[in-house]
């Protein structure tokens, strides 16, 4: 008999505040490691909260884009991919409330591989459809543009 997977699941952590800007999660058997920069008085250790939020978009774009890849038979072959943030920081001052905080968010997923333009036009199809970041994202207001391109 097949083990069915829940389809829900419940993420459980708690963190310790190490300073006011350093902030340390347990995730799995990893500590995560979210600071501000020395500048803004953190102590550098890790992105801050807005970088992760980016990065956590680019990780998760590699990861679905790479699983759907997989699923249509296609190779992306080397991937790099160029992120371009507009990010609005208003709020992050305390100088107003903003309801869109990343008004604009262009990805660019660099594929060399010898699978066509059309093909890579596929994954990213699909890629937007299961990328639970860009879904976050684009229901937070973002206009987010992700282009996949064959660089070879």
């Amino acid at each position: 008999m097949a083990i069915k997977m829940k389809t829900v699941v419940t993420y459980r952590a708690t963190a310790t505040c190490a300073t006011h800007a350093r902030t340390e999660i347990p995730v799995r058997d990893l500590s995560v490691v979210i600071d501000e920069p020395a500048e803004r008085g953190g102590t550098n250790l890790g992105p801050s909260p807005t970088e992760t939020a980016m990065t956590a978009l680019i990780g998760c774009t590699n990861v679905i884009g790479h699983k759907n890849a997989h699923r249509l038979g296609i190779d992306l072959g080397d991937v790099t991919i160029n992120a371009n943030c507009q990010f609005d920081r208003r709020g992050v001052l305390m100088e107003e409330e903003i309801d869109v905080p990343f008004p604009n968010i262009t990805l660019t997923v660099n594929c060399s591989t010898p699978a066509s333009q059309e093909q890579l036009d596929l994954v990213g199809v699909e890629t937007a459809k299961y990328c639970a970041i860009a879904k976050l994202f684009e229901a937070a207001g973002t206009n987010l543009t992700v282009n996949w391109l064959k660089t070879n």
